[in-house]
């Protein structure tokens, strides 16, 4: 890594970390498409929507092969708290009440944040950007995506992108 900085093409660096399904790493999805997201915060109404949304579509990540791995700089008991408050009282677009059914990196460290660059200065220093990061199925990071943290994704465009670069 030139300088910390992840750049498309590099091999995405392994990491190992408490979700809340448990311990994961990055090579445990050898194989498989990832797109690896950061958020600012749990309990928030733009963080929230995009985990429900995400959820939603996870049938259609599923179909191009690829798992979500969300990520914030909060701790596990705060995030299943938070899974379980969309779970039981968010319906709204596509999302209906469907399990969060992907782990969420409790980064309370933010070793991860930052070795992905989803830490920037000028915005928080104890919270995350709104990053994507997808990467194919054999480890390297193919596209970068920065949102700040008060503005939400779009899930479509994550979908055709990763639909675009499995097809090319």
């Amino acid at each position: 890594m030139e300088n910390n900085c992840i750049r498309i093409g590099m091999k995405a660096p392994d990491f190992s970390a408490a979700t809340t399904f448990g311990p994961i790493k990055l090579s445990d999805y050898q194989g498989k498409w990832v797109v690896l997201f950061s958020h600012p915060g749990d309990f928030t109404p733009v963080c929230t929507s995009e985990i429900a949304t995400f959820a939603a579509m996870r049938d259609d990540f599923h179909e191009l092969n690829t798992e979500l791995i969300g990520l914030s700089i909060d701790s596990n008991n705060s995030h299943l708290a938070w899974v379980k408050e969309i779970q039981d009282n968010i319906r709204f677009g596509k999302y209906d009440g469907q399990p969060v059914d992907f782990p969420i990196i409790a980064d309370i460290k933010a070793e991860v944040a930052r070795k992905y660059g989803m830490v920037h200065p000028s915005m928080s220093d104890t919270k995350a950007v709104r990053g994507v990061f997808i990467i194919d199925d054999e480890g390297y990071i193919r596209t970068i995506l920065y949102y700040p943290q008060t503005t939400g994704r779009n899930f479509d465009e994550i979908k055709r992108v990763i639909e675009a670069l499995q097809v090319t």
